[in-house]
């Protein structure tokens, strides 16, 4: 079962995903995470986040995966990496990235279908990368 859960920014949608993840007992999958970890990683190696072919080139070698509210790149722990003032600030680029885009929508939509229920949320998750979502959501 996927649950998608959209809205604006500061609307609380990862409060209540959270929520509904942990009352029906599914797993909460944080999409926005996953573009902090492809800003983090671009940042790290210094690329020019202006670069598409560079920037999409190393998010198709990365290892993103998600545990327990960690997020993990190549076997390495992130979680307090991607939450910096810097990534918070260039996230955007990375997002507006349509080949970035495409890879990440692709990890999330394997992602969701291999589990027994999950919550997503972010930016898109009822309309393109799960529209036929079993439940939506616009908070």
């Amino acid at each position: 079962m996927i649950i998608a859960i959209d809205g604006p920014a500061g609307a609380g949608k990862t409060t209540v995903a959270k929520g509904v993840a942990k009352e029906l007992g599914f797993t909460y999958i944080d999409t926005g995470a996953m573009y902090r970890a492809v800003t983090y990683q671009a940042l790290r190696l210094n690329l020019d986040l202006d670069d598409e072919e560079a920037v999409t080139d190393m998010a198709m070698d990365m290892d993103i995966h998600l545990e327990e509210g960690q997020v993990y790149v190549n076997g390495e722990d992130i979680s307090t990496q991607i939450r910096s003032p810097e990534v918070t600030r260039s996230v955007v680029k990375i997002a507006d990235n349509r080949r970035v885009r495409e890879r990440l929508v692709s990890l999330q939509r394997s992602l969701g279908r291999s589990l027994k229920g999950a919550v997503l949320e972010g930016r898109d998750i009822s309309s393109v990368v799960f529209p036929d979502a079993d439940f939506k959501f616009i908070v």
